[in-house]
């Protein structure tokens, strides 16, 4: 097991650096992209990033030189044969061979194409620009690498033995949620932390934590590198960017209200079992379910991702039970600023009615919250959303109003489309 201490005192990020792989990924977005570049190949978007947490002042804390030379890095990175065979010939949710050779023969000769970075006050504008298929893949590396430089930065002045008490700190503070995490019957739960982690080698270590502490009920992780370095399950199925985009692509309202199904019809032709998750969220679970075709009521499961995880569980089972399905043979994910105490009070109110899955995210990977000085190593709210496709803007309205982007006319249309009323807003953590 690596000294995380020692390796970041000693740190010269050409022996570290920050994505050591085109893998160092979530799975999710490698079966996204694969989606996109049968369906989507030619659309152009912009992915942009965006700092929900204005008082962290990136720019300030984050060298300039830095950040670029970790941007050109992950430009060099290209599958490597181990990479390869593991995509092509590994099971994936039982399935073998879910990446098919077109994509692989692509993916193989894949390099990252360029990214524009410029200061502006004390944030940083990085956008990314091309075909879909290409650009979408920059969204996970570049979180990671700016988070970690954040990480990197607070670090950089603590003595050796001063991180040695730090990680142990923070060691303790993993162990003690997986011990109370073990008292819960038939849990199950995977890492979702990769967008958001306080560093690689950490994300490694929590995982391995879990694994090592949860057993069965640790279902594997959203990483694919760790997945196979460590010879776990990779976890993973859509988010919000499908339909997003398909949205942004469509002309008039008739069309527009019907995105968000063609996304999960293109779904449904490439994937079967577990992989048939609904997230329902992107433009509103309530109003989602009360237009969804029938055929949907008949996919695995739902992702809750925003709102009240509660609230939004509890109109899924009604909706389930609407559409003459059994909620107890229904996955139910709840994804969204998970730690302890909401595991456990949601484990609690619906193990039993369905079947209970977690990803776990940031408060898995980067909860450091209250060790240093000033809480400056504290887990902030960074996303890199596609904000732009075929040159028309992209729209969230979420189950939180806190999470929407986009213009503001755009927004107020997409409200009215999809008759998305008054809604509640919830304190965005991560």
């Amino acid at each position: 097991m690596n000294d995380i201490a020692t390796r970041v005192w000693n740190h010269k990020w050409k022996i570290d650096p920050i994505v050591r792989s085109l893998i160092d990924t979530d799975f999710y977005k490698l079966l996204m992209c694969q989606s996109v570049f049968r369906n989507r190949p030619d659309t152009k978007v912009t992915f942009s990033l965006i700092n929900r947490s204005r008082h962290v002042p990136l720019a300030d804390l984050i060298d300039e030189g830095e950040l670029r030379e970790q941007l050109d890095h992950v430009r060099t990175l290209s599958l490597s044969r181990g990479e390869s065979t593991w995509l092509r010939g590994n099971t994936f949710y039982g399935q073998r061979q879910m990446f098919r050779p077109d994509f692989m023969e692509w993916f193989e000769a894949l390099r990252l194409p360029p990214y524009h970075l410029e200061r502006v006050g004390d944030q940083y504008e990085l956008t990314f620009e091309g075909a879909w298929p290409e650009v979408m893949l920059w969204e996970i590396p570049a979180l990671a690498i700016l988070m970690e430089l954040r990480s990197r930065a607070v670090l950089a002045d603590m003595g050796r033995f001063e991180l040695q008490v730090l990680y142990a700190r923070a060691m303790t503070r993993v162990w003690e949620k997986v011990d109370r995490l073990r008292a819960l019957p038939d849990l199950r739960l995977a890492d979702f932390g990769t967008r958001r982690r306080h560093s690689f080698l950490w994300q490694d270590w929590c995982v391995q934590a879990l694994h090592e502490g949860l057993g069965d009920s640790f279902g594997g992780t959203s990483n694919c590198l760790i997945a196979k370095n460590r010879d776990l399950e990779a976890i993973g199925t859509n988010a919000h960017e499908l339909p997003m985009v398909y949205a942004a692509l469509t002309d008039g309202d008739a069309a527009l209200a019907r995105a968000p199904y063609d996304v999960l019809a293109d779904w449904h032709e490439e994937h079967s079992g577990n992989l048939r998750i609904i997230l329902p969220d992107t433009y509103g679970t309530q109003g989602f379910l009360d237009r969804a075709p029938d055929w949907l009521a008949g996919w695995t499961g739902i992702r809750i991702d925003s709102g009240d995880p509660a609230k939004g569980a509890e109109t899924a089972i009604r909706w389930w039970q609407d559409r003459g399905e059994d909620p107890t043979e229904k996955l139910v994910i709840f994804s969204d600023g998970l730690d302890v105490d909401k595991i456990e009070q949601l484990h609690a109110q619906f193990r039993g009615r369905v079947r209970v899955s977690f990803g776990w995210g940031t408060l898995l990977t980067n909860d450091f919250r209250g060790l240093v000085d000033g809480d400056r190593l504290a887990p902030f709210s960074l996303v890199c959303k596609a904000v732009e496709a075929d040159g028309r803007p992209t729209v969230k309205l979420s189950d939180n109003p806190k999470k929407a982007m986009g213009p503001a006319a755009e927004v107020a249309r997409y409200k009215r489309v999809f008759g998305v009323g008054e809604q509640v807003a919830e304190e965005v953590v991560v």
